[in-house]
């Protein structure tokens, strides 16, 4: 059985201006670390100018002294024997014409200050070689401290934003009524709501800390290029350069759709390997019990070599992006000194240009590569988007009015429901009457309606016509909340989850001691099979309860419900998977629990509904007889013969 990645009914598409400016709503919050972290980056960009000024300098330097020496060579040559040669004093300042003409104004600050940059020889002084060997290591530290500030800055902004994204993922699928939820896979859902947005957090912490940095390191050389061309009277070659850095991104823009169309790919597939891994191990009694481990054991690594093909394309398709910016970039440095050559350029004005060049060929190639990045990241945002903005939650009028306790009845007006694509109603037309203190029993076959009734008693789904009211109310004019807080229920499928018995029992009483804990437990007759182990109520169940019994489960959720102490119960076939011996421990804690309350009662064993007040007979869909057992039973019809299977089996 091939495992395939099934596209979601709510997935949609965004563009990358929906999808980062709505990923910046979040960071948005942090937006005093972010502007700290893109400060720092811009300092640290600032430290690269001082370099590209004392390159120019340098080279003239270097090519003064060579010039020095041959003219003094040529002097010497040509002056008749006895000349005058000229003097050190001479030869400094013949030398200090060849410095930059901003040289003399830093010696004279220098001067001022104390500190001689040369001495009488022209030979390096003792506050040069200290500001060489302290002044430059402290700005050297100064650059570590920046670039560690605007990385730990960003990322702390970045991780906090896509922790509130995580949170408000959570809240939004607790949101979405159960019709979402009977819909949709849980393995992928889980993959979407934590995958996804740690494939975001990466992604966004890599491209803030480079758009912090890079970009200004870029604008520093590109400055500094510009200024030194208009000073020096080469704008024909800044048009050069100009013209060739836009073609760096040529070739980034057109990899840039099949890098995202991989990304997404991959993001799929490996959510079919979450889901996968989610099923087996919710699935697990069933793998052990048929002997299937091997072949899940290949269907596993079929679905991961499939993931790998993916990925691997994606990151080959990723590749080529370094290479080819690394070409374009050989190519125009090329034409740049075959521009250079033609025009007759010095190599002290060409040099100072090109240094500034090299330097940010590493930002601009970060710069470029961020589009794999973008790419990936956006393939997840649309998914992370796609479920933010579905909308399957239980409506609630704005005029919900609260609702603190049940009075009176409950009624059910003439409802007809239907689940989404099937074919016929899963209610049609039913009308009854609960009254408070009473207990209504609904049996039939499976598939009949029975289980749709106690979920629209719920309101976990809405009739699509007629209304289900609670002392004359529509439950949709009720605040579901309080709705909810009036009701407690006991399935023939107890979840527990995997946390202590008393967190189970005191789930949604989170107010409960201990003692109050205990008292539930005795009721449902849990107690003494809870203390029969060395943790007592310390004990942890496992994955939905796995370590306990089916009749251990059943009294656990029945003491949950006795200790919630809801006026209104829901039983829904409680004991129909329990023993006889069991389901006598069952039946007692249930009638413990049934005492002065309104019950209503889904029923398998017709024997647990004997005594109920009312009792409805469904078949598929509709309520098909009514009335209490003995005239049911009287009367000869379906409930009858229900009850007739049942004794004979």
């Amino acid at each position: 059985m091939a495992l395939e990645y099934k596209k979601e009914f709510f997935d949609r598409n965004y563009t990358v201006r929906e999808a980062y400016s709505r990923a910046w709503g979040y960071a948005r919050k942090y937006k005093f670390r972010i502007f700290v972290g893109i400060v720092c980056g811009m300092l640290t960009a600032g430290t690269l100018v001082p370099l590209f000024q004392v390159i120019q300098p340098a080279l003239q330097q270097a090519s003064a002294n060579e010039r020095e020496a041959e003219v003094a060579t040529e002097a010497a040559a040509a002056a008749p024997q006895g000349e005058r040669r000229l003097t050190p004093m001479e030869r400094k300042v013949a030398k200090a014409a060849t410095l930059p003409s901003w040289y003399p104004k830093v010696e004279r600050v220098a001067k001022r200050c104390g500190i001689e940059l040369q001495d009488k020889s022209g030979a390096m002084g003792g506050a040069l070689l200290l500001i060489a060997v302290v002044v430059i290591p402290l700005l050297a530290a100064v650059r570590l401290l920046l670039i560690f500030l605007n990385q730990y800055c960003l990322c702390w902004a970045a991780t906090r934003a896509v922790t509130d994204l995580r949170v408000d993922l959570f809240r939004q699928i607790q949101r979405q009524s159960l019709q979402f939820h009977g819909r949709i896979d849980v393995g992928q859902l889980m993959m979407r709501a934590v995958g996804d947005p740690s494939t975001v957090q990466m992604m966004i912490q890599s491209m803030l800390s480079q758009l912090a940095r890079a970009p200004f390191e870029i604008l520093a050389a590109v400055a500094f290029i510009v200024h030194f061309a208009i000073q020096n009277h080469m704008l024909a070659t800044l048009g050069v350069i100009v013209i060739g850095m836009p073609a760096f991104m040529f070739p980034v823009v057109g990899l840039g759709k099949r890098i995202r169309a991989w990304s997404r790919k991959s993001l799929e597939k490996g959510t079919v390997v979450g889901s996968h891994l989610h099923e087996v191990l919710t699935c697990v009694r069933v793998v052990k019990a048929f002997g299937t481990e091997e072949f899940e054991n290949r269907r596993y690594e079929s679905v991961n070599r499939r993931l790998l093909s993916t990925i691997m394309r994606a990151f080959r398709w990723g590749l080529f992006v370094g290479p080819t910016v690394e070409t374009i970039g050989i190519v125009i440095l090329c034409g740049f000194l075959v521009w250079c050559f033609m025009a007759r350029v010095t190599l002290a004005n060409v040099l100072p240009m090109l240094a500034p060049l090299l330097l940010i060929y590493k930002p601009v190639k970060q710069l470029c590569s961020l589009q794999v990045s973008l790419e990936t990241a956006q393939a997840s945002l649309q998914r992370i988007w796609s479920l933010m903005d579905l909308d399957m939650e239980m409506p609630e009028s704005p005029d919900a009015a609260p609702k603190a306790s049940f009075d009176d009845r409950i009624v059910f007006n003439d409802v007809s429901f239907r689940y989404e694509g099937a074919d016929r109603d899963a209610v049609s037309h039913a009308s009854f009457e609960v009254e408070k203190g009473r207990t209504v029993a609904v049996v039939g076959g499976t598939g009949s309606g029975k289980s749709t009734l106690s979920g629209l008693l719920c309101r976990f789904f809405d009739p699509q016509s007629g209304c289900v009211t609670m002392d004359g109310r529509d439950l949709r004019e009720m605040r579901t909340a309080d709705l909810r807080a009036l009701i407690g229920s006991v399935q023939q499928e107890t979840l527990l989850f995997n946390e202590t018995i008393e967190a189970n029992i005191s789930y949604g009483s989170p107010g409960a001691t201990h003692e109050q804990v205990v008292a539930a437990a005795k009721m449902a007759n849990a107690h003494e099979f809870i203390m029969s182990q060395p943790e007592g109520y310390d004990r942890v169940v496992g994955e939905k309860g796995f370590s306990l019994s089916g009749g251990e489960r059943q009294r656990i959720a029945i003491a949950r419900a006795i200790l919630r102490n809801p006026p209104i119960l829901i039983l829904d076939e409680a004991t129909s998977a329990l023993d006889t011996v069991t389901e006598r421990l069952v039946q007692d804690a249930i009638n413990n629990l049934m005492a002065n309350r309104t019950t209503f009662a889904i029923a398998h064993r017709l024997s647990t509904i004997r005594n109920a007040d009312l009792i409805l007979v469904m078949d598929r869909g509709r309520i098909v007889e009514r009335g209490t057992h003995d005239e049911l039973y009287a009367a000869d019809g379906v409930y009858r013969r229900l009850c007739d299977m049942q004794t004979t089996a």
